[in-house]
Formats: structure tokens, C-alpha cells, sequence
């Protein structure tokens, strides 16, 4: 189903996989942990086996993203990781991947929409990434795991965006590259975007819903047009 533009008010992104090139990271990663041991992977090819490990965790990983919304140990999980930052004065690294061409299309659409980020992160890494690539001016509002009761894939984020930034939720546009993107975006009655340049695959997104499949999230901007 093609997207319905005329309705789309307002933009919401997803972080890991959708704005950072959080797989790429975790491959490059993976693949220098796997290198003493590449003659036993075909052809050698190490980053081809990270790559495929990364992608095969994405349902276990989304599973576990949603477990503590699910028994009820959400609010108590985000004071105490904020506890245990404050305590061991832990300062995340400036080591994200910018998705390429991500940053002028946020530019490009953000004349046009105003945007808001729903991530699953906590709110110290989340800017950090945000601020590295100075891309905090662009967004009208930024939501948190500890921004909502509930985080991703139940709407709270995308209806608490949505407000701020004074709109419907049915008037945004979620756009991420998991089933948790677009399972929390149809919760909220808004429109969807998968991407493939993070973990998800074709097939679970289309399945889940998406509006629309993009290569990557550069791309949004040649889709609203």
C-alpha cells in the first residue's frame, strides 16, 4: 500500500539502524572478535558471518527491548541504569556511524515536517549520538526510553511525540528499520516506514505492515517528494 503523503504532518525516526549505522558498528566489531578464527567460516569471509550473527539476533533483541514494558520493570530499569552512569561517572564514547546521507534528508524533509526521534535508547546515549553529528536542532522533540511509561513497539512514544510537536498521531510518519518501529507505529494509528539498512528484513517489515520499504533512510526525502 502506497503511502497517503497528503496526510503525512509530521515525521518520526528511529535511531539504531534507521539514523546510526548501528549494524555496520556491531559487525565491524563482531568480525574483528571472529578474525583468529576465519578458516573456519567459508571462503574466509569474516564480516559475511558478523553480519548474518548481527541479523539473527534482531528478534530475540526486540523481544528483550519490550520485556521490561511487559512485566512492569520499565521506570525501575531506566533509574537504575541512570544510577549506576551517575555512580561509576560513566561517559558514553563518541563511536556511532552516521547511516550516509541521513543527515541532508533530515535537512532536506525538515523544511517541510517537523521530526521527532523515538528511540529505545536511554536518553545519555541518544544525545550523544544526536550531538555528534549535530542533528539535535533538527528535530522538534526527542523520545526516550524513559521519556514514556511505555517504550517501543507500544505507541506511547509516538502519541507523546505527536503531541509536542501538534499533531494527530495519525498524522505521523514512523519510519525504522525493525517490527518494533512498525508495530509501535501502527499501534499509534500513524503511517510506517521500513529501511533496510539496519536490522530488519523485507519480508518481516511488509508482513508487520509497513506502508512503505525503503532501501535506506536517505531515501525518505525522493519519497515524500
Amino acid at each position: 500500500m502506497p503511502l497517503d503523503l497528503p496526510r503525512i504532518r509530521a515525521l518520526c525516526f528511529d535511531v539504531d539502524g534507521t539514523l546510526s549505522d548501528t549494524d555496520d558498528l556491531f559487525v565491524e566489531k563482531l568480525a574483528r572478535l571472529l578474525q583468529p578464527f576465519h578458516f573456519l567460516f567459508p571462503k574466509k569471509n569474516v564480516k559475511r558471518v558478523a553480519r548474518r550473527i548481527v541479523m539473527a539476533t534482531e528478534a530475540p533483541a526486540n523481544f528483550l527491548i519490550g520485556l521490561p514494558d511487559t512485566i512492569g520493570l520499565d521506570d525501575k530499569m531506566a533509574v537504575l541504569i541512570d544510577f549506576v552512569y551517575r555512580t561509576l561517572g560513566h561517559k558514553p564514547k563518541k563511536n556511532f556511524l552516521l547511516v550516509p546521507g541521513v543527515k541532508e534528508m533530515l535537512q532536506e524533509v525538515g523544511k517541510r515536517y517537523p521530526l521527532a526521534v523515538i528511540s529505545a535508547r536511554d536518553g545519555r546515549t541518544t544525545n550523544v549520538f544526536l550531538e555528534q553529528f549535530d542533528l539535535l536542532p533538527l528535530f522538534k522533540c526527542v523520545v526516550t526510553a524513559q521519556t514514556c511509561k511505555h517504550t517501543k513497539p507500544f505507541p506511547d512514544p509516538i502519541l507523546w511525540a505527536a503531541q509536542q510537536m501538534g499533531v494527530l498521531p495519525e498524522a505521523c510518519l514512523m519510519v525504522g528499520d525493525t517490527t518494533v518501529d512498525i508495530r509501535a507505529g501502527k499501534a499509534a494509528g500513524a503511517q510506517t516506514v521500513g529501511v533496510l539498512c539496519g536490522f530488519g528484513e523485507e519480508d518481516e517489515l511488509r508482513r508487520r505492515g509497513a506502508d512503505l520499504i525503503l532501501p535506506s533512510t536517505a531515501e525518505l526525502a525522493e519519497a515524500l517528494s
